[in-house]
């Protein structure tokens, strides 16, 4: 396992050196997994950590345990061969055996957030999850997050920014591979982060009222995911189903048998 799991991240940190912008749609169990690894244009997947815990019930946070959020990864992982990326949350209190125990099932690179403890403190947490995966053998492809934008308060956007880029300097030099900044990021925002940071190395959102990945991809950003729109969307349609068929509606034609394991 750790074998593959090492050509894996391999895979996974060329993706994101690439050119082209590395386009992934979160995925929260083991069937929206394999959907989505069966479009032909996914190269890696990546987890909702949002997601993984509203399907068990619980709400955001790290309120969902380790122990189920790994075994939400590990059925994750069986059902495709490309790349995982997990939603890590902040760390479950020890980023070190998250990312050991996420290895252990197959995961070669997360998010982890910095969740706006102080600057010395975020950096020891990414500096141990690498520190992790380089004891299991696998070069652990972490995508560091900071909330400096989506926990900046009410203080003034740039100064947000440059909060950002200090914090996603110190995250690459802690050995992360990339630095996860969500929120709305305009194309101004996304040039600023990509000259402070580095290119294809700042990862966005994509929240309604972002640019395309297009548009992203020519300023530089290295990723784009969506966090847990994905799940909303398909919780969308399925209200709106449910709707229709309460009100002696019926199935589409055109419907999809996609739940084939």
């Amino acid at each position: 396992m750790t074998e593959h799991t090492a050509a894996h991240a391999r895979t996974l940190a060329e993706l994101y050196d690439a050119p082209e912008i590395l386009r992934v749609v979160n995925v929260w169990d083991a069937v929206s997994c394999k959907v989505v690894s069966e479009l032909s244009g996914t190269k890696a997947i990546a987890t909702a950590g949002h997601g993984i815990a509203a399907s068990h019930g619980y709400p955001d946070g790290e309120k969902i345990s380790l122990d189920l959020m790994i075994a939400a990864l590990e059925r994750i992982v069986r059902v495709t061969n490309l790349p995982v990326s997990a939603d890590l949350d902040g760390g479950f209190g020890d980023s070190a055996e998250a990312v050991r125990r996420a290895i252990g099932v197959g995961v070669s690179g997360a998010n982890i957030e910095d969740q706006m403890r102080s600057l010395t403190d975020s950096a020891q947490l990414m500096r141990n999850a690498v520190a992790a995966g380089e004891r299991e053998g696998v070069a652990f492809v972490l995508n560091a997050r900071t909330d400096a934008l989506i926990k900046g308060g009410d203080r003034p956007r740039d100064e947000a920014i440059r909060d950002a880029i200090e914090r996603g300097r110190a995250y690459l030099e802690a050995g992360a591979h990339c630095v996860f900044v969500p929120g709305v990021v305009s194309g101004d925002e996304a040039t600023q982060l990509v000259e402070g940071i580095g290119q294809r190395k700042v990862s966005v959102i994509g929240l309604p009222g972002a640019l395309s990945a297009a548009e992203y991809e020519a300023r530089g950003v290295a990723r784009i995911s969506y966090g847990p729109m994905p799940q909303n969307v398909a919780l969308t349609a399925l209200k709106r189903l449910g709707e229709s068929l309460l009100d002696d509606g019926v199935i589409p034609e055109d419907t999809e048998k996609l739940n084939n394991f």
